[in-house]
């Protein structure tokens, strides 16, 4: 018979064995370290105010210029500040202007804008995949969750999303990327894929060779994986164009701008406290399966989930995660993923169905289950145990 003793152990290598998110302060810190920021102590009152990193672009005209034209050169700055925020709970606060460090080719007649986003979030939360913020139960709703261009307007309860700022972008934007630059919802102002739209009377909208473009607010932004959130192109940047085999391949074109990047590679954060990474694991494998209809993922062993940036629709965030794992597919791309699959660490900890469903709990991986299996046997047998 078990003692009051070997029960508290019991419990014990439950929650060791059971682990959870890396979400430290010092983990927070090293995500942190990957933005390109411009103020270290942060978080500050007005990011407007501060000194932020210089660019001179010689292809922007007075009408597309940020900032201010001094003898034919736009001329304007950029500013991110990324804080993390001990406590309980690690808390992350983005601040940013919504402008790179580099050039843009934009359309004559499109304005870029300096933003003002500030939103603070719980850094990486835990989340189970037996608890899936969204689980669509045919390819209708599918389609109405992820053919949604104002699907991130509302964050999951368990963040404690907080925005500083009020603009009308921030309910089309799913995150930033670590060069400042927004990250929108997957979907065109026309609720289909951008690139590779359905139905295809749609056309597919432009690019520049980083794949960013205005809004209709002037705001530059992301739908899909750029290297150059990484390492921004000095000079002037082309379009998306054939000689650089983009046009009409964007999809392969992004995964090829991380050709230098074959690991894990932080690009950005959501608006719910997850990474958005690269389209590649810490082994250098190409994320091709494994993610769910958020395009989200439990990517290693003791279940961080985080985005990853993909070759097909929604690219890299179509909706707060975790999701489901069904056998249908959106029907506002012609580029849907091939399957929703889980992963090693996913399959391993579900106790519901291959939707997802189920009830909340401590998730229990087959090597979970052998330690307490383990333990529990040398208790009854009086057998010291030793845990390192």
């Amino acid at each position: 018979m078990l003692h009051l003793k070997h029960i508290l152990l019991f419990l014990c290598v439950i929650h060791i064995a059971s682990g959870g998110a890396s979400n430290s302060y010092q983990d927070c810190l090293q995500i942190a370290s990957k933005f390109a920021r411009t103020v270290t102590n942060g978080p500050v009152n007005d990011l407007r105010t501060t000194q932020g990193y210089n660019v001179s672009c010689s292809q922007m005209s007075n009408v597309t210029c940020p900032g201010q034209m001094v003898n034919g050169v736009c001329r304007f700055q950029q500013k991110l500040v990324v804080t993390c925020i001990n406590g309980s709970t690690v808390r992350i606060r983005i601040q940013s202007n919504g402008l790179p460090r580099r050039c843009s080719l934009v359309p004559l007649t499109a304005p870029i804008t300096e933003l003002n986003i500030d939103f603070e979030v719980n850094f990486n939360p835990d989340v189970s995949v037996n608890s899936p913020n969204k689980a669509p139960a045919n390819a209708g709703e599918l389609s109405k969750l992820l053919c949604n261009i104002s699907n991130h307007a509302d964050v999951p309860t368990a963040s404690s999303f907080v925005m500083y700022q009020s603009s009308m972008a921030m309910s089309v934007i799913a995150g930033v990327a670590i060069d400042g630059i927004s990250i929108f919802n997957v979907n065109s102002a026309n609720q289909v894929d951008p690139f590779y739209p359905n139905p295809s009377s749609y056309a597919a909208e432009g690019a520049d060779q980083c794949l960013s473009h205005p809004g209709g607010g002037g705001e530059l932004h992301y739908h899909i994986g750029s290297g150059c959130t990484v390492n921004p192109p000095s000079g002037n940047l082309t379009g998306c164009s054939p000689e650089i085999g983009c046009l009409n391949n964007i999809a392969n074109y992004s995964v090829q701008t991380f050709s230098s990047l074959k690991t894990l590679t932080v690009i950005g954060i959501a608006k719910d406290g997850h990474v958005i990474y690269g389209p590649y694991l810490s082994s250098g494998t190409q994320v091709t399966s494994g993610f769910d209809i958020c395009n989200g993922m439990f990517y290693d062993s003791i279940g961080n989930y985080g985005y990853f940036a993909t070759s097909t629709y929604p690219y890299l965030t179509g909706c707060f995660g975790p999701g489901t794992y069904p056998n249908f597919k959106p029907n506002c791309t012609t580029n849907p993923a091939t399957s929703y699959t889980k992963s090693s660490y996913a399959n391993s900890s579900s106790t519901g169905s291959s939707s997802g469903s189920g009830s909340k709990g401590v998730t229990l991986n087959v090597s979970t289950w052998l330690t307490i299996f383990f333990t529990i046997s040398m208790m009854t047998l009086n057998i010291p145990v030793l845990f390192m």
